[in-house]
């Protein structure tokens, strides 16, 4: 999870580095199409898949809500500090559990409900609306919140029905297309310098998740989840250091309450999970 954290903290320093010489959706479009070299490898799995159409629209979907999620995300990179960026981010989970909960009908206990809460009072502090202008970026990051919480819930029905590769693979294939209709509308010709770092991104976005995947395999969630935090500690000094970004003590909080907020959801579900399976009777004779 450390290397995990290092890794996405490249990727949003590459991202800030690129800053405005390429409009958001091409920057993203151009990481997507130059991360697709990693996916050789699982060619073979998707097409072994077999997919059904249902599937097919349901990785469709999940790609759109993506696209838009990414979009949002490279935009709020030249509109805000990556810190800001950074601990916005860690909402995802937060509105993934609300969105469970009033979609896929999944259960949201009393509990549940006020980590919810506080995390959300933790992203308010961040933003402070009233106490300083809130800006474009705020908006943007908050609309990536809630595009990948759309995602990882169609990725929750997928993932009961297809590999882990194939749900990974189709992912980056349908982001790929669906930024390209984006990109095209905005196209200017990016140097070489550009396609650089951008191919340099995608390496460190896709050494990050599987590092977070190794991370998953060795670990349960409720020991992986609170080392996302240092993820937002190195935000901090990437962005005073190298980018001369203020240091903001509110953001710092903010994320604080968000992360320990998440890792309260996550632990309470491993319990519930731990629970559920005592209660099933074996089937063994």
């Amino acid at each position: 999870m450390i290397v995990t954290g290092f890794c996405f903290v490249g990727v949003t320093a590459v991202v800030k580095h690129v800053g405005d010489d390429l409009p958001a959706a091409q920057s993203a479009f151009i990481r997507y199409i130059l991360g697709l070299v990693f996916l050789i490898p699982l060619i073979r799995p998707i097409l072994a898949a077999r997919l059904t159409r249902r599937q097919l629209v349901l990785f469709s979907v999940r790609g759109l809500f993506q696209t838009l999620g990414v979009i949002l995300w490279f935009y709020s990179m030249t509109q805000i500090t990556i810190a800001e960026v950074t601990a916005l981010n860690f909402l995802n989970p937060v509105f993934t559990t609300l969105g469970a909960a009033l979609i896929l009908k999944e259960e949201l206990p009393p509990r549940r409900l006020v980590a919810v809460l506080v995390a959300l009072l933790g992203g308010l502090l961040i933003i402070r609306p009233g106490f300083r202008e809130v800006e474009i970026g705020h908006i943007a990051m908050i609309g990536t919140a809630l595009m990948f919480a759309s995602s990882y819930m169609a990725m929750k029905v997928l993932a009961d029905e297809v590999s882990a590769v194939v749900v990974v693979g189709m992912l980056s294939i349908t982001v790929a297309i669906g930024l390209a209709p984006f990109a095209l509308v905005v196209w200017v010709p990016p140097g070489w310098g550009d396609i650089f770092w951008l191919f340099v991104c995608a390496c460190f976005a896709t050494a990050g998740h599987y590092a977070m995947t190794r991370a998953f395999a060795a670990a349960p969630l409720t020991v992986t989840q609170p080392a996302i935090f240092l993820q937002l500690i190195w935000a901090l000094m990437l962005g005073a250091l190298v980018f001369g970004e203020p240091v903001d003590g509110w953001v710092l909080i903010g994320g604080a309450i968000i992360v320990a907020a998440v890792s309260f959801i996550t632990w309470r579900e491993a319990r519930a999970r731990r629970a559920s399976a005592v209660r099933q009777p074996t089937t063994d004779r």
